[in-house]
């Protein structure tokens, strides 16, 4: 905006933020296209603003993200967590293909969906 010679105070901003980012978080959501129903789980670690974390992640078999998790540990905890959170915002999918991590299989055997394990 500075560019254009408004100037406008931070706090100013703020507001709009406070005020607009939900109707356009709404606005994403109505054109999101809808996940598939074969998920392929995995855990990586990656470095994280210098500290190195646990990336959680679901893919459909579109290859788009399905959901995601970071975590200091590689648990059954934070593999429940990532696992429900899932669950919770995209259903429960047909399929699930995993690494053969013990941890991931242990998460998914908790949510009750061991019919849909595969791998």
């Amino acid at each position: 905006m500075a560019e254009q010679g408004v100037t406008v105070d931070h706090a100013t901003i703020h507001r709009w933020t406070v005020r607009y980012a939900p109707r356009l978080l709404e606005q994403l959501n109505r054109r999101k296209r809808a996940v598939t129903r074969k998920w392929h789980v995995d855990e990586t670690y990656i470095k994280v603003r210098g500290r190195w974390m646990y990336l959680y992640r679901a893919i459909d078999s579109d290859g788009d993200t399905v959901e995601f998790w970071f975590s200091e540990h590689r648990n059954l905890t934070a593999a429940k967590r990532f696992q429900r959170k899932a669950l919770k915002r995209h259903g429960r999918p047909v399929r699930i293909v995993i690494n053969g991590s013990q941890t991931n299989r242990e998460a998914i055997v908790s949510c009750d969906m061991t019919d849909r394990l595969q791998g």
